[in-house]
């Protein structure tokens, strides 16, 4: 399947957008092919403020984010790939998603693939003792 962070950060910024919030992105700044105002980078990072009020040619589609903003009165071009996007948030409360790093390296190929999921049998069904181990996360 291809990668969701594209859907999702489309998704929380018309979300944010929709009501009446400033969306902001949390981006690496040292990720390969960022364009971003490095004397505003701190620890690495630099959040971008990415309202419609705020940028022009504003850009969310599915390899990039892309956009004109003013900095100090001076016109810059910002280019980041999907995969700098650390997060999106709003700034006035916070709400938003942050994301899991992305690119993990493949398994050698002469690694054992996974186990099949082991079967139960319905007498061990009804045994409250067996249960999956929940998968979910809090995200603020």
């Amino acid at each position: 399947m291809s990668p969701n962070r594209p859907y999702l950060l489309r998704a929380f910024f018309d979300w944010i957008v929709d009501n009446d919030c400033t969306p902001h992105i949390i981006v690496d700044a040292h990720h390969p092919m960022v364009a971003v105002p490095q004397e505003f980078v701190k620890d690495g990072q630099i959040v971008l403020n990415i309202a419609p009020r705020a940028v022009t040619n504003l850009s969310l589609d599915g390899d990039d984010v892309q956009f004109s903003a003013r900095f100090n009165g001076m016109p810059v071009d910002i280019y980041v790939p999907i995969a700098g996007v650390l997060g999106i948030y709003a700034q006035e409360n916070g709400q938003g998603m942050v994301f899991d790093q992305e690119g993990s390296p493949e398994p050698p190929p002469s690694a054992t693939p996974p186990s099949a999921p082991k079967m139960v049998r319905s007498s061990e069904a009804k045994d409250k003792s067996i249960k999956p181990k929940p998968s979910l996360r809090v995200v603020k």
